[in-house]
């Protein structure tokens, strides 16, 4: 049939590439790392990295990774926490104890086989879980529904990387789980380089750099050619603000990576010495528990509460006491945490009738203090917006559009009420 023939040539396909990735990375390991190899190294992983693509899209377009069914989880609350990790490390037993929902846990592997949802209330704020399957070695090409799982992890605020404390030193699931990751084009507690990447229909490649580059080479200039070449990019402009090396640059290039914080969450600490656990606790970006004994849980929530950015911002109406009991949640790492950040959450016709607005809080040095949209809010501020007057909403220079918008939208709706109102009429 015609699908047999699909799968049959998608599996050609995806034999050859996985043998160029086999020969590239061969060729890679036996490269010596130096300066003067920077370049040619590059341009490996450039190739690498296109190459991986290419098997991902053939593993999609073949069916390789299954179905997504029981992955589809709509997100709620104001934030959202992916829990990943092998099987049996206690992610599950992770979202019992935080949260109201039951996951089950048992004592064997791949208890968990689709994607189950919590939520945690922590500073009056809702915050979703997800206990996710465990993933394997092999999961970014697929293998044990990784592709699904990791999917669903990048539509994470922050993921906590669950593992199994008495068995880290030996398993090192740890660096498994950020090299699946990173396939795939997760980059874990990293920032987006600073780098400009303009395309052109003609001129050439263009590049400029503000700073020393002295990770690309020695001769940066003709390596980021040859990596802009390997994409096909033949002319493009590129700015370079900060000293990169070449998988940023790949990355740069790629443009769909996803820049993600992760916590590292060590389990089953009452199983090691006090010893081990002091060097658990002080590796970057970890956090030590016990779900069993249930230790440390707190601390654990206060950790992901500074990760994720989450600010409460309390609103206020002229000459009426704050509303204290249903704060406006604004992210660092999703729309930012300004006054235009706020009014946005509000109303989105807020931002274009804001005139200026008095915050009270840490953020300000006078309380209460007038201030733009621009403005940076901190946690437990309390604002009162004060918009444009009539006479100085007519003077702005989008006005008559906004009043037109505005129109199309009410005739618009009073069109699909008369429809409906038709539709139950003669239904009826």
């Amino acid at each position: 049939s015609f699908e047999r023939r699909l799968r049959s040539d998608t599996s050609r396909a995806m034999s050859t590439t996985e043998q160029k990735i086999a020969e590239l990375e061969a060729e890679y390991a036996r490269t010596q790392k130096n300066k003067a190899t920077e370049g040619h190294l590059g341009l490996i992983k450039a190739k690498l990295a296109k190459l991986r693509r290419e098997l991902e899209a053939q593993g999609q377009k073949g069916g390789g990774g299954g179905g997504g069914e029981g992955f589809a989880v709509s997100r709620s609350g104001d934030g959202r926490v992916a829990l990943i990790g092998f099987p049996s490390v206690g992610k599950s037993s992770l979202l019992s104890a935080l949260t109201d929902t039951e996951s089950e846990a048992a004592g064997y592997e791949f208890t968990t086989l689709t994607c189950i949802p919590g939520n945690v209330l922590y500073n009056d704020v809702r915050i979703q879980l997800l206990d996710l399957p465990g993933i394997i070695q092999g999961a970014a090409m697929g293998k044990g529904r990784g592709r699904e799982v990791i999917a669903v992890a990048r539509t994470a605020d922050l993921v906590l990387m669950v593992l199994d404390a008495a068995k880290e030193g030996v398993n090192n699931h740890r660096v498994i789980l950020e090299r699946e990751l990173e396939t795939v084009g997760m980059r874990l507690n990293k920032r987006p380089p600073n780098v400009t990447l303009v395309k052109k229909k003609t001129g050439g490649v263009k590049f400029n750099a503000t700073v020393p580059l002295t990770k690309l080479g020695d001769d940066p200039v003709k390596t980021a050619q040859q990596i802009l070449h390997e994409y096909k990019l033949h002319n493009v402009e590129l700015l370079v603000r900060e000293d990169v090396t070449t998988d940023q640059l790949i990355d740069v290039i790629n443009g769909n990576r996803k820049y993600v914080t992760c916590l590292y969450v060590y389990n089953k600490i009452d199983a090691i010495t006090m010893e081990e656990i002091d060097h658990l606790a002080r590796k970057p970006h970890s956090v030590v528990i016990s779900v069993r004994r249930e230790l440390n849980l707190d601390y654990l929530l206060e950790r992901v509460w500074d990760a994720m950015g989450l600010v409460r911002v309390y609103t206020k109406r002229r000459g009426a006491p704050p509303d204290l009991d249903d704060p406006v949640v604004l992210s660092a790492h999703r729309h930012g945490v300004s006054v235009e950040a706020a009014a946005q959450k509000i109303s989105r016709e807020l931002v274009n009738i804001h005139n200026y607005s008095w915050v009270w809080g840490t953020s300000v040095k006078f309380s209460p203090q007038r201030v733009g949209l621009t403005h940076t809010l901190h946690d437990e501020d309390v604002i009162q917006v004060v918009t444009k007057t009539n006479t100085q909403q007519k003077m702005d220079k989008d006005y008559s559009q906004r009043v037109q918008n505005y129109n199309k939208m009410i005739a618009e709706k009073r069109r699909t009420r008369t429809k409906e109102g038709k539709k139950k009429r003669s239904t009826g």
